[in-house]
Order: C-alpha cells, then structure tokens, then sequence
C-alpha cells in the first residue's frame, strides 16, 4: 500500500496518517490490498501525507513517546523551520571581540543635517538631500578629508545583511589554495585531480573593506622610546604592539588599535636587516598583558636611514616611486594575521580575516620619521597561509606566485592592469606587485595624551644588551633610587609595563603567581590597592635585594653616588652567597643574579 510504503521509507507507523493524491485533501487512498498499478500510480507521481483526524494529537504524540521509532514525528511551521535553520548555521556559537559586538549591535546610519538650499520640507521631513546614509556609503566615504579608500569591515557586512532576506544566507568564506581532501574518484596529487578538489584560480583584486580602520599610540613616550634604539646603534628594530580594540567615530562602524605599550623581542638587527629569535618569554608576557587589559594588536619595525645627522634628518625610501612594502614584509605580515585571525560569527570556519597592524617606522617627504600603517588583504593572507608566494630577491617590490610541483599543487594567480591603451590586461603573478596585497591604515598620534603606564621614569627595556640596557636588580636599585627622590607615588612607580615585565620573569626572584593585586592596580589605577600589595613579603624581598647591591628604596643609600665598596677580585672560583653558583675567578658580581660578591 502507498502509505505503507512511505511509512516504511521513512520508518512512520500506518496509524494516524491518510494518503491523497491531490494537496486540497481529495483523492484519499484508502488502507486496501491494492498494488499501485490499480491504484493507477506511477513512478514520479507526487502524495499528499497529511494527519487524519482520528489519529492522536501531535501533542500527545510529541510527549507520550519522544524517543521510540514509532512516534510520530512533527512538522514545524515554515517560521519554526527557518528558526531552526538559522540556529544550525550559526552554530557553534562564536565568541567575537568586544568590540565586534558591540558595533554590531549599533546602528551605524550616517546622519545629516538639513539642506537650507535643497531641502524644500519643515524641520521634522526627510528628503534625499537629508535622509541618513548607510554607513557603507561610497560617495559618503570618497568626499571625506582626506577621502577614505576602504569602508569599515562592519560597515562591509551591513551591506551584505542589508537585503530582503537580511544577510540569512551571508557566509564568509575563507580562500583555500590546498587541494581539498576526501576525494576518492582519482590517485591523489600528482598522480590525479579533478574539478571537485581543485583550488580555484585567484585574482587579485583591491579589498573594498579592512578590519582595522585606524592605528593610534596613547603618547610620543611610546614611539621615542622604541627609536632610541635606532638612534644610539644605527640597527634596524622591530616590537609588538600592546594595546586594545575601540571605536573610531571618524568612519562609521570603524575599529580604531590603540597602542600602550611595545614589547621588543629578542633579536639580531643590522642597519638593513632584522632576524627573530625565539623568545622563552612569549607566554609570560601575553599573560601579564592580558591581566592588564590589554592584547597583541601589531607590530613595528623601522627602517631608517640617516641622511644629516647634525640637524636629524632622515631619507624618504618609500614612495610610490619605489615601494611602501617589500613582498617579504608583506609575507610576514600574512604570518602574523594568520596567527591573530579575527573571530566572526559569518564565517564557516568560525575566523575571517584578521586585525593584526603593520607600522613601519620610515622617513618622510620631510626627511623626518613618519609612522606609516598597514594591513595585508585576506587574499595574501591565504596565499601566505597556504604557501604559494614568495619574494623576489633583488626587486623588493615585487613578489612571485610558485608554481606546482610534485609536493604542491598550486592554483593560477593573476592580476589585472591598464595598457597604454587604457584596457584590461590580465596577467600571471609571476612576478606579482605587491601593491595588490595592501591596505593602508591612517595612524596618528592623540592631541592630549594618553598614559595607561604612569611612570615619568624610564625603567631599561628588554633585550637591549647590545645598548648596554640591562635588566638586573642593578637597573632596578637605580630606577627605584631616583623614583623615590622624586617623591613619586607608589602606583606610579610601579606603573610601567618593562618594569613588570621584569618583576615576573626575572631568574632570582620571579613573581608570576604574586602579581596580580599589583597588575589589577596598574590596571585600575587603584592607589590602594598598590599600597597592599607593597605590604607583602615580595616586595620586601626585592626591597632587601635592591638594598644589598646598592640602591636602597628608602633613599638611605644612594646606588647613583657609587653605592657600595667592592671586595678585591679573588684568583679562586667562588659561590654565591644568594644562588650558589659558582662564578670565575675575577669577577665581583654573581653572573646568574647579579648580586654582588660580598
């Protein structure tokens, strides 16, 4: 029987059911031993299933056996089912940025005041010279000073959320320059490929939107301090910039990286060349970074030449006429956003692109240093993620797409660009300019400045052994000397991100797992709440170790005059009296610890 047999096929019980043969509920085939050929029903003919009256409530079918192959299952209306739909799509569910969240739930309409020459309505009409523009405005953004090449990436997904259906079918998704797995039709690569898993070819094209609409240090004390560096050596340097995610009220919907603070890893730098090393302190410095608010929002490098050092000028290397990014900075820069890829709830994959910041620290049509912003396109992050570009040795403006091997199946890239007779050209990335790759970010400097750390006094900062910068219970005897000749307050002392960095990872006396009252001060700027912490046993601790090598907190000693007298070099290997290590003949000050001899 029909209704038998779409029981079956679908494991319902006959009971409760009735089968017609047209929607209006006509033609009911009845529960009889007939085969389809006299029910006259044939291969393709639609049925209509419907509940009979006599059959149980789909309420008491839902409760009375929820879970049993033979309840009878529930047809949800269209809404329910769109409901569900859209709950399936946005799981699992995706924890955004705050500031994601909350723009997204602003309204982002760009308001205008009325027209006195166009507007021809009272005070409380809108006309098209009046009525609010959408905040992905394109006339809008390119008639503002100076005008705005790439709307906000939150003003990209209203405009994709803003049709009829209300973005219920938006999906970001992530570009794949792999060979998708589980294809099970040919050999894999290089043996076989079919058009299921192989990778689309890319064109490169300008990004309409970025992630990060404007870059700004709190204060000049940030940048100063990170160009001393290049200004005492000649090298080359790079740091992470620590800051955190906010509003930027000059673009609708935009997302503004403030900096706070620049941690310089450990590394190799000549005057045109940098080389990373690995840095043992990463997780600790994330950690107290995050305790105090704030996250890895770019990097920094310089590359500054001196062109008159007698009245500090700089040459301007990078114009158009030569390039504002080399295509190895630009695969680093893909590095880094893959690492920090942006959470988004409209992307499969639960990440679309990235907010991580580039600064280059270079020269200016003015000869002086400039700081100049910038971002990578998604398409060079998946280029870079995947594998496929790499630089070109001699001309840095220039990048090359590999092409397949044996190892690798790589997708075609192409770039478009005018002829001299204004058409459309089409060409290979090999070479690729990198020009395609970029997005420049505005950055600025506050006019009132802002200090997240307080302190006046400028404690060393990490890795600057080649500057003779260290940082030892010497450095701190010495900043905690002047800083209380200074009369500052204790929360202002203390105020200082290199300092805390040292206090956590030092090797004699770390204190990771005792500092959180002091960050939640620095945090808070809680006067009170750094005066308790000041009260325990660590700080005493430091207190006695800052006073044996010579700088005495209390100001007693004075480590800047000379601090304390030296015993006489001894010809025997000695131990330490505060870490037992055992140091060589000749030497006054442990080489694990600093401290000295006596």
């Amino acid at each position: 029987m029909a209704e038998n047999i779409v029981a079956k096929e679908f494991s319902f019980s006959s009971n409760g059911f009735s089968v017609y043969l047209n929607r209006n509920k006509t033609g009911e085939i009845l529960s009889q031993n007939k085969t389809l050929s006299l029910l006259k029903i044939k291969h393709g003919d639609m049925l209509f299933l419907f509940p009979s009256s006599a059959g149980p409530s789909s309420e008491n079918m839902d409760t009375a056996q929820p879970h049993t192959s033979s309840s009878y299952p529930s047809f949800p209306s269209s809404s329910s089912s769109s409901s569900s739909l859209s709950r399936s799509h946005s799981a699992p569910q995706i924890q955004e940025d705050e500031i994601d969240q909350y723009l997204s739930k602003q309204e982002g309409k760009i308001y205008r005041n009325r027209d006195p020459q166009l507007c021809r309505h009272g005070p409380m009409g809108k006309c098209v010279h009046c009525v609010p523009l959408e905040p992905f405005d394109e006339d809008y953004l390119n008639h503002l000073d100076p005008p705005v090449k790439h709307m906000s990436f939150h003003a990209y997904i209203r405009k994709l959320t803003g049709g009829a259906d209300k973005g219920k079918f938006v999906a970001l998704e992530n570009i794949s320059c792999k060979i998708k797995s589980g294809c099970e039709g040919h050999p894999p690569w290089p043996e076989g490929i079919c058009t299921k898993c192989q990778p689309s070819a890319i064109t490169l094209n300008r990004q309409k939107y970025r992630h990060v609409d404007n870059i700004m240090f709190e204060n000049h004390t940030i940048a100063d301090r990170f160009l001393d560096f290049w200004r005492k050596t000649g090298n080359q340097r790079m740091g992470y910039l620590y800051g955190r995610y906010t509003e930027h009220k000059d673009i609708p919907l935009g997302i503004r990286a403030e900096v706070a603070a620049i941690y310089e890893p450990p590394q190799i730098g000549t005057q045109n060349s940098l080389e990373l090393i690995e840095d043992p302190k990463a997780e600790a410095v994330e950690e107290i970074a995050a305790k105090l608010g704030l996250r890895k929002v770019g990097w920094i490098f310089t590359d500054l030449l001196s062109e008159d050092t007698r009245i500090g000028t700089v040459r301007y290397t990078r114009n158009k006429d030569s390039y504002f990014l080399s295509a190895e900075e630009c695969i680093t820069a893909g590095h880094f956003q893959n690492q920090h890829a942006n959470a988004c709830r409209l992307s499969p994959d639960g990440h679309f692109g990235s907010k991580f910041v580039t600064v280059v620290a270079t020269g200016g049509p003015d000869n002086q240093v400039h700081f100049e912003g910038y971002q990578v396109s998604n398409q060079c992050m998946a280029l870079v993620r995947d594998e496929c570009l790499l630089p070109c040795r001699d001309v840095p403006e220039l990048g090359y797409a590999k092409e397949s091997s044996t190892e690798q199946y790589i997708p075609d890239v192409f770039y478009k660009d005018k002829d001299k007779f204004g058409n459309d050209i089409t060409y290979l990335a090999r070479p690729l300019p990198v020009e395609y790759l970029i997005i420049d970010i505005t950055t600025t400097f506050p006019k009132d400045p802002v200090f997240t750390f307080s302190s006046t006094l400028r404690f060393p900062i990490e890795n600057r052994d080649a500057l003779g910068e260290t940082q030892d219970f010497h450095s701190l005897a010495t900043y905690l000397s002047q800083c209380f000749s200074s009369s500052s307050s204790f929360l202002d002392i203390v105020s200082d991100f290199h300092l805390l960095l040292f206090l956590v990872t030092n090797e004699v006396m770390p204190l990771q797992d005792s500092i959180g009252l002091l960050l939640d001060a620095v945090k808070t700027s809680t006067e009170e709440l750094a005066q308790t912490w000041k009260k325990s046993e660590q700080w005493a601790t430091i207190e006695q170790l800052c006073s044996t090598v010579g700088g005495q907190p209390s100001g007693s000693l004075d480590y800047a005059m000379g601090g304390p007298t030296l015993p006489q070099s001894s010809s025997a290997v000695w131990s330490c009296l505060h870490c037992t290590f055992m140091n060589q003949p000749g030497t006054e000050h442990c080489e694990m610890c600093s401290l000295p001899r006596s």
